[in-house]
């Protein structure tokens, strides 16, 4: 009798302990640490993350498999590889979050590569230089890379009369790949570049290189500057050296001509053709939806970098999601392969190879739509894998 006793107690305690273990885990909150830009010259791209993370718990629940979504954001105040380095290595050893988010810049990715590595930690990175995800099996891109945009601008240019571009790009990792891809694509198809410039990633001052380019007497500039900032300097500069007069066409990655920057850019950007993944123009009831929510917060129209945080969200919501709410980062990990969501931008996947985005890209023209500006998409390359 004293054994059936025991052997009842047991099972009573064990059946209790079952019981209390996922209730106990689900009252855990899933924390997600984001670490970008939300003050500085680049502000705007920390608040279009944080803004389209919130826009998709609002449209999605801010609970996924029992558990409470927190987000815990941190402030690198621009391109600082020592406080993305810093900030990442707090949120996975003191706030425990579940995964990181952001890292827009490729120097601030590749330094917290390595603590991704090391907390064994899931990390859904923006930016654009193709090798981000080659420093960390534990790094996902949500994002795009500028090789995904910039050839299919180059083929698209070659097929539609353009013989001769010169290049301008900024000075680092997304600048490097943009200029390289556009070639390649560029001379395969039988184009000729006619010179090419590498200006400093800092600065705001491109006068002495647009003149050269049109001393050059191409038939279009390939460019590729990033931030809004960036962008409005460019555009402002390009319109002051009558280039459209001399009938030099602009041609770019959508970075150029940002949703975020448009409004201010104002009207010399219409014309421009620029291949992108996102246009806030994107014909669809979840982009609608989408663009809805974050107005709901007192931003204009979310941008191709907040389109890339929203399905951050997506990503980790749907992988949560496989685990049962477990977020061991190899399990995390593995079940972000190979995954297929719908997105504002349109069809998404995950390349279980790479851990990278396959996405359409889209070439757009800029145009006025209801009186304001906006990206207009009139072709479309499917299932772009990243380059």
């Amino acid at each position: 009798m004293k054994l059936r006793l025991r052997s009842r107690l047991a099972s009573c305690a064990l059946a209790a302990a079952a019981a209390y273990a996922p209730a106990h885990a689900a009252d855990k909150p899933l924390k997600i640490g984001v670490v970008t830009e939300f003050s500085g010259t680049y502000a705007s791209a920390g608040q279009s993350i944080e803004s389209a993370m919130r826009a998709y718990m609002k449209l999605n629940g801010d609970t996924v498999a029992g558990r409470k979504v927190e987000l815990v954001l941190r402030d690198t105040g621009g391109i600082s590889p020592e406080n993305a380095r810093r900030y990442a290595q707090e949120l996975v050893t003191r706030d425990k979050v579940d995964a990181l988010v952001g890292f827009n810049f490729t120097p601030n990715a590749l330094a917290a590569a390595p603590i991704a590595t090391a907390a064994k930690t899931p990390m859904i990175a923006l930016a654009a230089t193709a090798i981000v995800t080659e420093k960390s099996p534990y790094i996902v891109r949500t994002a795009f890379t500028l090789g995904q945009t910039s050839a299919p601008m180059a083929t698209w240019a070659a097929r539609n009369g353009i013989k001769r571009v010169f290049s301008l790009v900024s000075d680092y990792g997304p600048g490097h790949d943009a200029a390289q891809a556009f070639k390649d694509a560029f001379t395969a198809a039988g184009g000729q570049m006619a010179g090419e410039i590498r200006m400093p990633v800092s600065g705001m001052e491109f006068a002495p290189f647009l003149q050269r380019a049109r001393d050059a007497r191409a038939d279009a500039i390939f460019v590729f500057v990033p931030g809004s900032e960036a962008a409005i300097a460019f555009m402002k500069a390009y319109n002051e050296r009558g280039f459209k007069q001399a009938g030099i066409r602009l041609i770019g990655t959508g970075d150029l001509v940002d949703d975020d920057s448009l409004p201010a850019i104002g009207d010399v950007a219409l014309d421009t053709v620029t291949a992108h993944h996102y246009s806030a123009a994107h014909d669809s009831d979840l982009n609608r939806a989408f663009v809805k929510a974050v107005r709901d917060q007192g931003r204009k129209r979310p941008n191709f970098i907040g389109v890339g945080a929203y399905d951050a969200m997506a990503v980790i919501y749907a992988a949560v999601r496989k685990t049962g709410g477990d977020t061991d980062g190899d399990k995390l990990v593995a079940a972000m392969k190979g995954l297929k969501l719908d997105s504002p931008r349109g069809p998404i996947s995950i390349d279980p190879a790479t851990r990278d985005i396959v996405q359409d890209i889209y070439i757009r023209k800029v145009q006025k739509v209801g009186g304001e500006l906006y990206n207009v998409e009139f072709d479309k390359i499917e299932a772009v894998k990243a380059r």
